[in-house]
């Protein structure tokens, strides 16, 4: 039985879509912060093994199941940027405000602003779980020319839904939840979850 879960986050954007995403379950949903753990290196060039880092790093400092997710905006134009660095693509310190500038300015000489955002998701019961439960989601949209929206978080308020024509920035949390990469790829961890309870 899975009944309290650690996410390998100190973002809290991710934290608070995590818990609401979560909540049908009820398992309960702590923070890494809440064990002071800190953050786990990040040094791989794919989602999953970065993934993978962080749950099994909060899975051993918390002796409890950690769920964790690397995820990114990935353009089209430019294959593998921003990627898997996508939270410190201006440099440190990261700022969202920052990043979304850059991929602007970079973004200018190109015509193509096809983008989308990934999310691998990984939930290890213990450290050296041999199998982890993964879940992976893609959500397409495009780049915007100049930032819309006040809500979300990361590059949402330039990231053009190309469903509802809105930013990410501009739709309400229970719309982008349903919308996005991270709410995708909860959707089929939770279905792994309930194959295990």
């Amino acid at each position: 039985m899975l009944n309290k879960l650690v996410i390998a986050s100190g973002n809290q954007g991710k934290l608070a879509e995590f818990q609401s995403l979560l909540a049908p379950l009820n398992i309960e949903v702590l923070p890494q912060s809440h064990f002071n753990v800190s953050e786990a290196a990040e040094p791989h060039c794919t989602f999953i093994e970065n993934a993978l880092a962080k749950a099994r790093h909060a899975s051993l400092a918390t002796h409890l199941p950690a769920l964790a997710d690397d995820s990114g905006l990935c353009l089209e134009a430019l294959p593998g940027v921003p990627g898997v660095h996508s939270a410190y693509f201006a440099g440190e310190p990261r700022s969202d405000a920052k990043n979304n500038a850059h991929l602007m300015s970079v973004l200018k000489q190109h015509s193509n602003r096809f983008a989308y955002y990934y999310c691998c998701l990984v939930l290890v019961r213990k450290h050296d779980d041999p199998q982890p439960l993964i879940a992976e989601g893609v959500w397409a949209g495009s780049i915007l020319k100049k930032p819309r929206g006040a809500g979300g978080f990361g590059y949402d308020p330039i990231f053009l839904d190309s469903i509802t024509g809105k930013s990410a920035a501009e739709l309400t949390p229970e719309l982008k939840n349903k919308l996005s990469h991270r709410g995708k790829a909860m959707r089929k961890m939770l279905q792994l979850i309930q194959q295990l309870n």
